[in-house]
């Protein structure tokens, strides 16, 4: 009769995840992992064939404590400013999972910062479009323009390079945020990259 198996799936995904929250997804190896249980390495590969498999189902949970992190800035009075304000709370308090997210090269577990974007755009869509009244179009532009300067301050946040407060980074959201919405409401065809440049250009430092 084969031995039972003392650890279940999710316990192990569990240990793993506590390991690159502490040290990174490169740390992430049968014998930390079995170390961490205090077992021998023989109940992960009960699970998994291979220990990429099973840091697939960390970059799994570190999108849905991302995905956490979302939610509760769109459930805030300004959705949006909400959103960008819980993105940099998720790289000051989870640094790791957001490296794993956001920084690391699309290759094995990770699906890399563009994946990460698109992910967060379906997030907020819906949201972008009711307030600031954008067709879905528009709404992604916004959003990555804004996603831009958010992943800027969070990048670093998490590499410890950060010379600004948080009251400092919300008024530069704020500011973004102004003038990247007042830009697309205002000159026709921005959206879809069909405007006069040179033109609008001239104006403005005519001013």
């Amino acid at each position: 009769m084969p031995p039972k198996v003392k650890f279940q799936k999710e316990e192990i995904v569990q240990a793993a995840t506590s390991i690159t929250r502490r040290s990174g997804i490169e740390a992430v190896t049968a014998r930390e992992v079995a170390g961490e249980l205090g077992v021998s390495t023989r109940p992960i590969f009960t699970w998994f064939d291979t220990i990429e498999q099973l840091k697939e189902e960390v970059y799994i949970q570190a999108k849905d404590c991302y995905r956490s992190y979302i939610q509760r800035g769109l459930a805030g009075p300004v959705p949006f400013l909400g959103v960008g304000q819980q993105y940099v709370r998720f790289a000051r308090e989870e640094p790791e999972l957001y490296k794993l997210l956001f920084l690391t090269k699309p290759n094995g577990a990770a699906g890399g910062a563009m994946e990460a974007l698109r992910f967060s755009q379906d997030l907020v869509r819906d949201s972008i479009m009711e307030i600031y009244n954008m067709n879905a179009h528009m709404s992604d532009c916004y959003f990555r323009d804004l996603w831009l300067v958010a992943f800027s301050m969070a990048t670093l946040i998490v590499t410890d390079d950060c010379p600004y407060t948080d009251e400092e980074i919300s008024r530069i959201f704020t500011e973004m945020s102004l003038a990247v919405c007042k830009a697309y409401k205002e000159i026709p065809g921005l959206a879809e990259g069909n405007f006069d440049r040179d033109g609008i250009f001239k104006e403005l430092v005519s001013r």
